[in-house]
């Protein structure tokens, strides 16, 4: 085993070159010796989506991933380069990638360790009734644990389902933003969490419409977000739609971008009727806007 290693801007680079037994050919062609593992920006910001690329790879070679511990879907540019989104966790200070290429028994693996650009996150003060800020008893728990397992199974499937959008995500509602993702929220004194969502302004009973095309995945009402959907729009990608009045669609649905799939409520816990929309790659929840802008810039097709 051989390891290149090179640190420019921030970025280290480590090619792990690995032979398997009985390989057709070298190793250490399996990623091409013009092979360049890049992102795209060179510094992700943290909490938000970005670009994985791997160029000068063989048509041959078969290209897989991981970063923050998710899956990449890598697909082919008519350049040859692969490329993938990726997320930047929001707690991150550095974040590991890593590439493998594959032909036959030969195996090359990529490692790129990023710096994270950090966010300008704010602290958001809030009152709420005392319930929702108590510490909740063991049956409240176990509600809150199953709730959230039941979301993080929508994340895991999406891995699993092939991409069902071919145009950019855009914002569930046309309305004011009252409070950006990734603040840290203070609930009566005590900062408790950050807020991993948007939140849109909205009347009861005003209009939700889906961020992209996907597959109804949950529809429920939950203690923390009342009524909810989740849908699963494919390789790793995922929107949740919290505090609803009404539902409009059913598990299984298949709704396309713009489509109404509930209503503007203020189900759960929350100080007013507003729409929290939350985006996530596989088990780790982004910044909606950088999914909107990435989508715009990106085919990554």
């Amino acid at each position: 085993m051989t390891t290149r290693s090179s640190r420019a801007h921030g970025i280290q680079l480590a090619l792990v070159i690995a032979s398997g037994i009985a390989a057709p050919a070298s190793a250490q062609d399996t990623c091409g010796r013009a092979v360049r593992l890049t992102t795209q920006p060179e510094r992700p910001r943290r909490g938000a989506i970005f670009v994985v690329r791997v160029a000068g790879v063989p048509t041959t070679t078969e290209v897989s991933g991981r970063a923050a511990d998710e899956v990449l879907h890598f697909s082919r540019e008519n350049s040859g380069a692969r490329v993938s989104f990726a997320p930047a966790p929001i707690d991150s200070v550095s974040l590991a990638v890593s590439v493998e290429c594959t032909a036959g028994a030969s195996r090359d693996t990529l490692r790129l360790t990023l710096s994270l650009a950090q966010g300008a996150y704010p602290v958001e003060r809030l009152r709420v009734a005392p319930r929702f800020s108590a510490s909740p008893d063991s049956a409240l728990a176990a509600r809150q644990q199953r709730e959230a397992a039941r979301a993080a199974q929508v994340s895991v499937v999406a891995h699993q389902t092939p991409r069902l959008w071919t145009s950019p995500f855009v914002p569930p509602r046309a309305a004011r933003i009252t409070s950006r993702f990734g603040g840290a929220r203070e609930f009566n004194g005590t900062i408790t969490s950050r807020h991993m969502g948007t939140d849109y302004a909205g009347a009861v009973g005003a209009p939700v419409r889906a961020a992209n095309r996907g597959i109804v995945r949950l529809v429920d009402e939950f203690f923390l977000g009342g009524k909810v959907v989740y849908v699963d729009h494919g390789e790793g990608l995922v929107t949740a739609y919290l505090h609803l009045s009404k539902h409009r669609v059913a598990v299984g649905d298949t709704v396309e971008r713009g489509m109404v799939l509930g209503q503007v409520g203020a189900t759960g816990r929350v100080t007013g009727p507003h729409l929290h929309f939350i985006a996530r790659y596989g088990a780790v929840t982004v910044d909606p806007h950088s999914v909107f802008e990435l989508t715009r810039r990106e085919t990554v097709r």
